[in-house]
């Protein structure tokens, strides 16, 4: 795949697992050698101090001779196992007394014993158990599995944010680039907000693709409004004058330095602004004597671009794709995103999706054609 999402399995990591166990109640019917220590530990464990806790329920062990006792002994020791993050320990301690799969699952995964988290993940079943499955396979590097239990959570009870991300994250390390795509869609129409589209964008940008590509994503990122720090700004513009479009750096940085993102006094902007501007006037002057070929058509639809006229942009990168040659893809990206702001999002959707799976841009084509169908121009 040419992308990388960020995210991650954190939201899926809300599991139905507490911090700690609850603290059992200290039977009046213990004997007192077992139950004085064990109400002593549990006081203990709850001020923080575990290694006094420890040693206590130690002393009641030591003191235990019934079943109910060695019961409320292991209880115990289970919950100040968890309040010390010994939740392995916690699980043997529940075990040994019988304590249900749904208890076990949590604390085994918990553990890192993911073998033993799958099997009683399976055998506590319904949501809580599927959920343990899911990411215990993941974690093993079972992302196939992975993805079928999440698929199986959303259909069987509908989709939550969580495993969506969870899928997406599973799909995308199974470089499943079309089940990705398809479940970042149902992501991105839940929640449409900048950070959404940040998980997407951010790390896409660090990734290998064309120059002109990296281009088409800056323009989604502003579009998204994903476009935040000065180092982004610079990035930006210094992309677009490289890639003939002096204007879309020019209208870049000067929106930045507006909102103060960009500080109008440093040097490198100043520089750029400067540049940006000169080239971005010596192109539009120049504009009437380009050729009517391909490389000619792509340079007229630029400026029309870097000039905000959208129409007429995605007319001249339409005439520049259909000549085809090495630029007919990136025409094709910018003239979908031309139609877009022009207000043709039909036409603009089916423009992006014509960019060839095998083109270096059709990435972002298809990060654009998402845009299209989930949010207004």
């Amino acid at each position: 795949m040419t992308f990388v999402s960020r995210l991650t399995m954190a939201a899926a990591l809300a599991l139905a697992v507490p911090a700690a166990l609850s603290a059992p109640a200290v039977a009046q019917a213990l004997s007192p050698g077992v139950g004085k220590p064990l109400q002593e530990a549990s006081n203990l464990a709850k001020a923080g101090n575990l290694a006094a806790a420890t040693a206590r329920v130690n002393a009641a062990r030591s003191a235990a001779s019934t079943a109910t006792e060695r019961r409320k002994v292991a209880e115990m020791a289970a919950f100040v196992h968890t309040k010390a993050g010994r939740w392995g320990a916690a699980a043997q301690e529940l075990e040994s007394i019988g304590a249900p799969a749904s208890q076990l699952a949590p604390l085994y995964y918990r553990a890192g014993q993911l073998d033993k988290a799958v099997a009683l993940g399976k055998k506590t079943g319904g949501v809580q158990g599927q959920t343990i499955v899911a990411q215990s396979y993941f974690r093993q590097g079972n992302f196939k599995g992975a993805a079928d239990v999440y698929q199986n959570l959303i259909k069987q009870n509908g989709a939550r944010e969580g495993w969506l991300q969870s899928l997406a994250n599973a799909q995308y390390k199974m470089d499943d680039k079309k089940g990705y795509l398809a479940t970042t869609e149902r992501l991105i129409k839940i929640d449409p907000s900048p950070a959404r589209w940040r998980a997407l964008l951010v790390d896409m940008k660090n990734g290998q693709m064309p120059r002109e590509a990296k281009l088409a994503l800056f323009e989604l990122m502003e579009q998204t409004g994903n476009i935040t720090k000065p180092e982004d700004y610079q990035e930006y513009a210094k992309l677009a004058i490289v890639a003939n479009q002096p204007a879309v750096a020019k209208r870049v940085l000067e929106a930045g330095m507006k909102s103060g993102a960009v500080a109008s006094t440093d040097t490198m902007n100043v520089k750029l602004l400067e540049a940006a501007s000169k080239r971005a006037a010596a192109a539009a002057a120049g504009a009437s004597k380009l050729p009517k070929d391909a490389g000619g058509q792509l340079q007229a639809a630029n400026i029309a671009f870097g000039a905000g006229d959208y129409a007429k942009a995605s007319s001249l990168y339409g005439a520049a794709a259909k000549a085809g040659g090495a630029t007919g893809d990136q025409a094709k990206v910018l003239g979908g995103i031309s139609q877009l702001r022009a207000g043709n999002r039909s036409a603009a959707s089916a423009t992006f999706k014509s960019v060839p799976e095998a083109s270096g841009f059709n990435g972002v084509a298809a990060l654009w054609a998402l845009y299209a169908s989930t949010n207004a121009a």
